[in-house]
């Protein structure tokens, strides 16, 4: 029965369902809306985005050029919708099996096998393990295929004018941009990428664009897109830069007691935690580690229950590319696939 043909019936729960279904679909219709809305006013008549072309006018751009830039912005409330449920919010039995599956092991060592000369040269100059790089490429674009299709400009416009939690974050990441493009010779209107403005073979942010990507291939760009030299160094300079150890561990299975453990956790996944501070908080490590070493705890969630592992300094590293731990140990055991696949 509709709602309309409940209105005009005349029976006492007749009324009351009609008044208890309304209010479903009401409260139904509610819960529908997205969090954030894209767009919504214009662009151009935002007071905060008038200040942020002050400041880049400020820098030397066009007034007129920056204001047709955003004119011809195409809200993207995909975008809203993607960054608020991200695969990283997934549990670690429902996230590695994206990554770690036969086909992108097999597409690694292809991958690898067909640019061994770059890669063995990154990691002599970066001291960076190939398959480090390798699996990094893989996570992100799928090995150069999938460097998404969202316009970067889209992105960041949307997501620093309509994502307040992090708007501070992308209006920064949207300057870079406009100054990468500058620098480098990008397209404001073409260039695309991720959801979260991330671009080329192995997903830089703007700021990371400007900060570690090198000029591989020695042709005078930096050209992260379309160029495999350039992008495979400007990985390894990326984790150079951050502090990669090279042929040092990443993780180590532990054993613990209890909860004290927890209070080891928190404030990101810097390896600073010794063997005594372990152990006082019911922390074993499964395997021999250095007696010197320092660790962070990290935590998968699988489905026989929590495991918990030690984290070296070259974990930190990772998640220094994605600050997310599932990440961090995505990558690291699809090194290790692809490395074992490598030597079969």
């Amino acid at each position: 029965m509709s709602l309309t043909s409940l209105a005009f019936a005349d029976h006492p729960m007749s009324r009351f369902l009609t008044v208890l279904l309304l209010s479903l679909a009401l409260s139904g219709a509610a819960w529908a809306q997205p969090a954030f809305v894209a767009g919504d006013p214009p662009y151009l008549e935002r007071e905060a985005v008038q200040q942020f072309i002050d400041e880049m006018v400020a820098e030397g751009f066009e007034r007129r050029e920056l204001e047709a830039l955003f004119r011809g912005v195409e809200p993207q409330q995909r975008v809203l919708d993607l960054i608020s449920a991200p695969a990283e919010a997934r549990p670690w039995y429902r996230y590695h099996p994206i990554f770690l599956t036969e086909q992108r092991i097999r597409e690694g060592e292809r991958f690898w096998r067909e640019h061994d000369e770059l890669l063995a040269r990154a990691e002599q100059e970066f001291g960076v393990e190939a398959a480090v790089v390798v699996a990094i490429i893989g996570v992100e674009t799928f090995y150069g295929r999938n460097q998404g299709g969202f316009r970067v400009l889209d992105a960041l416009v949307t997501l620093g004018f309509d994502y307040p939690p992090r708007s501070r974050f992308f209006r920064s990441e949207l300057g870079h941009f406009l100054r990468l493009a500058r620098e480098e010779g990008l397209d404001l209107r073409d260039t695309r990428g991720s959801y979260a403005g991330a671009m080329g073979r192995g997903q830089f942010i703007s700021s990371s664009y400007r900060e570690y990507a090198v000029d591989f291939s020695g042709d005078g760009r930096r050209d992260l897109i379309g160029s495999w030299p350039d992008a495979i160094g400007s990985v390894a300079n990326y984790f150079r830069r951050h502090g990669w150890a090279q042929g040092e561990p990443v993780v180590a299975r532990a054993e613990v007691q209890g909860e004290a453990y927890r209070a080891l956790m928190g404030g990101g996944f810097q390896a600073r935690h010794s063997l005594e501070d372990l152990a006082r908080h019911g922390v074993t490590p499964r395997e021999p580690v250095p007696e010197d070493g320092r660790f962070s705890i990290i935590e998968l969630e699988t489905e026989n229950g929590t495991e918990v592992w030690l984290g070296y300094p070259n974990f930190y590293v990772i998640t220094r590319y994605n600050r997310s731990p599932l990440y961090a140990k995505a990558v690291h055991l699809l090194a290790q696939e692809i490395s074992r696949s490598m030597t079969n």
